[in-house]
């Protein structure tokens, strides 16, 4: 199954394998504030989908040392949950949890230029909302951009207005199209996040969205398989109304779908994700992870060997 990972272009990139390093800004989001709702998207956990993140003690209005030393705490305590593991020296500082540009442009410089000061960060990859952007903050992105790489990660999730609304994205689709010309204006890769498996969204609408992208010059994507959290919205409409969660085969098959639509420059970042065991309610199946990549590499030789047989080659 050839899809261009985003491990292996690392790997070729700088010669070793990179890990992320999940941080926390202490920053918001305007779905959680009240600027646009009070309980976030439907699918969003208390953590702001940050919840492997570090630990943060910092805000907006913390001072300049306070960041730095914050921000450098976090990337020791995740560098060493990687070291644990691995032998590594090359990283990607990523900040994941809530909205990343939804914040005063003078802390968002402090928080991103304390993580790219760290020698061994190679990257600097920032979560966040594309309703979420300033003139301001496209030009400080900009500027780190020249110092080392920068990239966006958006969380589109559909194209599908139905269901954007269902989720309570808060967002257009012409307000992410408009993000992304932007950031490719200054030369800035965008990676855009995809939820398969959303309530009410037949297999099409999903590879709808998919295809969408494919037809788009993004540097790379997420496949994210749905995942109900307890305490969010999305447990309590499924407590209310059960809605059809994917089983093993079926997602294999969507992911196998889904890449098949895919330039094969398109970096690929994520084919399942990790939802935290002590929250998860469904699908239980995604816990475990390498039975998921497992089920996704047979399916999809399964599929060659029946195209194989169809056209008589072996």
């Amino acid at each position: 199954m050839y899809y261009n990972s985003i491990n292996s272009w690392l790997k070729t990139k700088y010669g070793q394998k990179v890990y992320k390093l999940s941080l926390n800004g202490g920053l918001s989001c305007p779905n959680r504030d009240g600027t646009l709702g009070t309980g976030g998207c439907i699918f969003c956990s208390e953590g702001g989908s940050g919840d492997f993140a570090g630990s943060c003690h910092i805000s907006p209005a913390s001072s300049l040392s306070s960041v730095n030393a914050d921000i450098s705490a976090q990337l020791l305590s995740q560098k060493r949950i990687i070291r644990n593991k691995a032998d590594c020296s090359t990283f990607i500082a990523y900040f994941q949890a809530y909205t990343n540009t939804y914040g005063p442009v003078e802390y968002l410089s402090a928080l991103f230029r304390a993580a790219i000061s760290d020698p061994e960060v190679a990257i600097l990859s920032v979560a966040t909302r594309p309703d979420c952007f300033t003139d301001e903050i496209y030009s400080l992105l900009s500027d780190l951009n020249r110092i080392k790489p920068v990239w966006v990660e958006l969380g589109l999730q559909t194209i599908h207005e139905a269901s954007a609304r269902l989720i309570r994205r808060g967002y257009e689709l012409s307000c992410y199209e408009e993000c992304v010309r932007r950031l490719r204006e200054l030369s800035i890769p965008v990676i855009t996040h995809v939820i398969l498996g959303l309530p009410g969204e037949t297999g099409a609408d999903m590879l709808e969205t998919v295809s969408y992208l494919a037809d788009s010059e993004i540097f790379g994507i997420k496949l994210q398989l749905l995942h109900v959290i307890r305490n969010t919205a999305l447990a309590g409409l499924y407590r209310k109304e059960p809605f059809h969660i994917l089983t093993p085969d079926e997602y294999a098959d969507l992911v196998i779908d889904c890449l098949e639509l895919l330039p094969k420059d398109m970096t690929v970042h994520r084919i399942t994700g990790d939802g935290p065991k002590d929250l998860l309610i469904a699908p239980l199946w995604s816990t475990d992870k390498k039975r998921v990549l497992n089920t996704i590499t047979k399916r999809f030789r399964e599929r060659n060997t029946l195209q194989g047989a169809r056209y008589g080659i072996s």
